[in-house]
């Protein structure tokens, strides 16, 4: 009987073993995420989510496409080219499921609602296996609502849609990487333009977000380079010089303050972080503000060196001719805003209140 008790003990200690190892290595082939750019609490109370118009708009917009199914493409292009040219209007189709599947993250988060999760999972795992990285950062820019999305739902995801996610994001910040740094220094071109700073705003979102420390320094580097690539010590940009249009600083600017965003989140304080040049990021800001708030005015894209931006001019359209809106420098002002509070009453100059995916990602100001 003795020997019959310690057999079965010897093999429940097997099974034990056997299953630990199982989860051990469960656990080693999950992706993980570290949560790193929005502020929005988990399962906000429903008094919260129906006090704020920000969520409750949010909510609301997303519940209507709740059912809807994903537009996930092999390839996308809408660089250089105009509307019903090429794919471009089969690819702005098909971005709108980024920015929805980040507004379905977000709304999830805030109202605990499962059907917002499982509208997540659903485009997650369809962008991730079928879209091939093309490293055009113009492109590819709006692929940062695809990395929030899964910043903010990665615990809850299952693992084939969680591992799918973080291998792809892990290909896409890898490859920009070594695209950057294969290029001859000094960098040239559209490698100090604002698609550098599309480059580097998609690899310092990526790395933060699958919390690689590798790929986080690279960003920190390859952020620093372009500050002094593309910023001058007074603020001005090299977009400007190029194209004569403030549309183009903001292009410069918001991917940066994104990828600063970013880094604050993991307590990196990236917007003085100075160039060898003496530039800043908190420079540029401050450059561009008097046009902001109107002292200063600008008529755009008058002595511009670039052919395709007369022909957008020629074609019609919106914003490549006449004086600047300021209030297209919005979304950047509030971004900058939760960065430093400085920049808030130019945020709130230019827009109420920021986009509804802001107001509920990073609710905050800046402390």
């Amino acid at each position: 009987m003795a020997r019959k008790v310690r057999e079965m003990n010897k093999k429940s200690r097997f099974r034990t073993r056997t299953a630990l190892a199982a989860l051990l290595a469960f656990g080693m082939s999950c992706a993980h995420a570290a949560m790193n750019f929005c502020a929005a609490p988990a399962m906000q109370t429903s008094e919260r989510t129906n006090a704020d118009p920000g969520v409750r708009a949010l909510v609301k917009m997303v519940q209507s496409h709740v059912n809807d199914q994903p537009k996930a493409r092999a390839t996308l292009h809408t660089e250089g080219t105009l509307p019903h040219e090429g794919i471009y209007d089969e690819s702005v189709e098909a971005e709108k499921d980024l920015g929805l599947m980040r507004d379905a993250a977000l709304a999830w988060r805030a109202t605990g609602d499962e059907r917002y999760l499982r509208l997540v999972d659903r485009f997650l795992f369809a962008w991730t296996t079928t879209y091939q990285p093309s490293f055009n950062p113009i492109d590819e820019t709006n692929f940062e609502s695809l990395i929030l999305a899964y910043d903010l739902t990665a615990s809850a995801l299952p693992v084939k849609t969680r591992n799918a996610a973080n291998a792809f994001i892990a290909k896409m910040v890898k490859g920009y990487i070594a695209d950057m740094d294969q290029q001859p220094r000094p960098l040239t071109g559209n490698y100090r333009n604002n698609w550098q700073s599309h480059r580097v705003k998609l690899v310092a979102m990526g790395a933060f977000t699958i919390d690689d420390r590798k790929l986080i320094n690279a960003a920190q580097r390859l952020f620093v380079e372009h500050i002094g690539d593309n910023i001058a010590p007074d603020g001005s940009t090299v977009d400007f010089a190029e194209r004569d249009a403030l549309r183009y600083v903001t292009y410069d600017l918001q991917p940066l303050v994104t990828a600063a965003l970013a880094a604050r989140r993991h307590n990196r304080n990236w917007l003085p972080e100075r160039a060898q040049s003496g530039a800043t990021l908190a420079e540029a800001l401050n450059w561009l503000t008097p046009y902001a708030i109107g002292t200063k005015t600008h008529n755009e894209f008058v002595r511009s060196s670039v052919p395709f931006d007369a022909k957008r001019r020629e074609a019609g359209l919106p914003g490549f001719s006449g004086q600047w809106d300021p209030k297209n420098a919005a979304e950047l002002f509030h971004l900058a805003a939760r960065l430093d509070g400085r920049y808030a009453p130019v945020a709130l100059r230019l827009a109420l209140t920021p986009p509804a995916w802001l107001a509920v990602c990073l609710p905050l100001p800046a402390r």
